[in-house]
C-alpha cells in the first residue's frame, strides 16, 4: 500500500493505495499516530485507489478515529469502491465515520 499526504487548511488528505492489511496496516497506523501526535485532529481518507481492506485495517482507522474525535477532531472517508464499501456496511462501521462520494464533498465536513 502507498500513502500520499496533502494538507488543505486544518485538514490532512491521505490518498491510499493498494490493499489495506494485516502485512501494511502497520504503516498506515504510524503515520496516522505521528501526525496525531503532532496536532493534527482533522483526517480525510480518500480510498478511491484503496482495493482491499482487512480487518486490521478497520482496526486502524477505528483507533485513529478515537483518537481524533478525543482531541475535537473527525476522520471523514471519501470514494469507497463498492466491494470496500460492503466490509464497512458488514462491521458497522458506516455509523462510526462520515462516508462521502468525493474528497471534495468530505472537505465540506470540516
Amino acid at each position: 500500500m502507498k500513502i500520499k499526504e496533502s494538507k488543505s487548511g486544518a485538514v490532512i488528505m491521505l490518498d491510499l493505495n493498494g490493499r489495506l492489511d494485516a502485512s501494511n496496516s502497520g504503516v498506515l497506523e504510524k503515520k496516522l499516530t505521528d501526525l496525531l501526535g503532532a496536532g493534527e485532529k482533522y483526517f480525510i481518507l480518500d480510498f478511491d485507489r484503496l482495493d482491499y481492506i482487512s480487518s486490521a485495517g478497520l482496526r486502524v482507522l477505528l483507533m485513529a478515529a478515537k483518537k481524533a474525535n478525543g482531541a475535537g477532531g473527525k476522520v471523514a472517508l471519501s470514494s469507497l469502491k463498492e466491494h470496500v464499501r460492503e466490509v464497512f456496511d458488514i462491521a458497522g462501521f458506516t455509523a462510526i465515520f462520515p462516508i462521502c462520494s468525493t474528497s471534495e464533498e468530505a472537505a465540506g465536513l470540516f
